[in-house]
């Protein structure tokens, strides 16, 4: 039986053998096969997988939406437009999410603003201000 070790799939796959057995746990990969001497054996299909699973999370994919995206390519009937709401939907939260960092890199901007240099920190503004409900 061909197949990487945990080992060498961690080295090509450039993920430390605890990350393959977290996404094991986690059903993101499948239990391998066994060879003979009852090593693990894994298929270079799990290198890909693992690939997968790090380009959907740099895209800022949660471990449970990239199970889904998986999951997409194994039901029947699923098509490109499901997998295209689910970007669609990852990306309004992303544009979420810049809406609010920019909201607090605003209050930052204006508490910052507050601060005078050199005075003590018992009498910072800005300090005072995060204290104010």
């Amino acid at each position: 039986m061909k197949g990487l070790t945990i080992g060498k799939l961690a080295k090509e796959s450039r993920v430390k053998i605890e990350t393959i057995r977290f996404y094991e746990r986690r059903g993101l990969l499948p239990e391998p096969p066994r060879n003979a001497s009852g090593y693990r054996q894994f298929p270079e299909e799990a290198r890909e997988r693992i690939i997968f699973i790090k380009n959907a999370k740099e895209l800022g994919f949660t471990l449970n939406e990239i199970s889904e995206l998986l999951s997409l390519r194994l039901v029947p009937n699923s098509t490109c437009e499901d997998v295209q709401k689910k970007a669609e939907e990852k990306m309004r939260e992303v544009e979420d999410k810049i809406k609010r960092l920019k909201s607090i890199k605003t209050a930052l901007s204006s508490l910052t603003a507050l601060c005078s240099r050199g005075a003590p920190a018992s009498e910072c503004h800005f300090l005072e201000m995060l204290s104010i409900d």
